[in-house]
Formats: C-alpha cells, sequence, structure tokens
C-alpha cells in the first residue's frame, strides 16, 4: 500500500486545496492529511479564520482524504516516519526553497520523496481574506 502525506492549515478551504488533495490521492492508495492546529499558525504571526476543530472537518468531508490528522508541529521527516509516508505532496510554490531543500533532505533520509504539484494560480486563503477585508469596507 502506498501511503502519501500532505499538510497545511485549510482556512478558507478552496479550490486550491481540492487540486492538491485530488493530485495527491490519484498518486496513494491512503493519503493522510495534517491539519495544522492553530498555536503553531500563531507562530507565523497569522490566526486562521476558521478554528482548528472546524477546518479538520472541512478536510475529513474531503473526498480524497483517507485520514485527517492534527499537524502539531513543522517536523516533516517525522510525520512521514511515523504515517509511514512514501510520499510528500506540497504545491510547487516551495520548490527550491532553502526551506525545502531542507525538508528534502530529512525526508530522504526516512524515504519519503517530496512531489510538487502545480500551485492553483489566482486563489489562496490570503487572497480570499484580502479580498473580503476590501468588501467590507
Amino acid at each position: 500500500m502506498i501511503i502519501g502525506y500532505t499538510s497545511g492549515v485549510y482556512d478558507l478551504f478552496h479550490v486550491g486545496h481540492v487540486n492538491l488533495l485530488r493530485n495527491a490521492k490519484a498518486m496513494c492508495d491512503k493519503l493522510v492529511v495534517g491539519v495544522t492546529i492553530d498555536e503553531l499558525v500563531a507562530y507565523k504571526g497569522k490566526s486562521p479564520v476558521i478554528p482548528y476543530h472546524e477546518r479538520i472537518e472541512v478536510v475529513r468531508a474531503c473526498r480524497y482524504v483517507d485520514v485527517a490528522i492534527p499537524q502539531n508541529n513543522m517536523d516533516k521527516a517525522a510525520a512521514a516516519k511515523k504515517n509511514h509516508a512514501s510520499y510528500l505532496f506540497v504545491g510547487d510554490d516551495w520548490y527550491e526553497t532553502p526551506k525545502w531543500q531542507d525538508h528534502e533532505k530529512d525526508l530522504s533520509e526516512v524515504s519519503c520523496k517530496v512531489i510538487y504539484f502545480p500551485y492553483t494560480k489566482g486563489v489562496s486563503s490570503t487572497l480570499i481574506n484580502k479580498t473580503l477585508v476590501s468588501l467590507r469596507k
């Protein structure tokens, strides 16, 4: 059985999230999705619009997701190892960034390959938030 893993905040769930999850599920038998807990989102100086307990239920409801779990830290290799993942899926907006070059090295040590999917242009939770703020003025 091929197990895949991906993670994210999944705030204001949108078609970009669906595209990533659909593509990921097409490459594995079981897709495990880590949903970032509110406390971990705060490390970026942000706070999600939708609370964690609701975001994880939205992710669980997506037909491409087999299991949704809390993402409590940023250790991608530990998550891949714990979930026996052969692949870790992420958007290509992270491709060749120093952070993800480090993640790739760490993941290779636990026999997990990073697969980059095309980032869905023109949509993001940040963009949706900015649009909503401007519409409410």
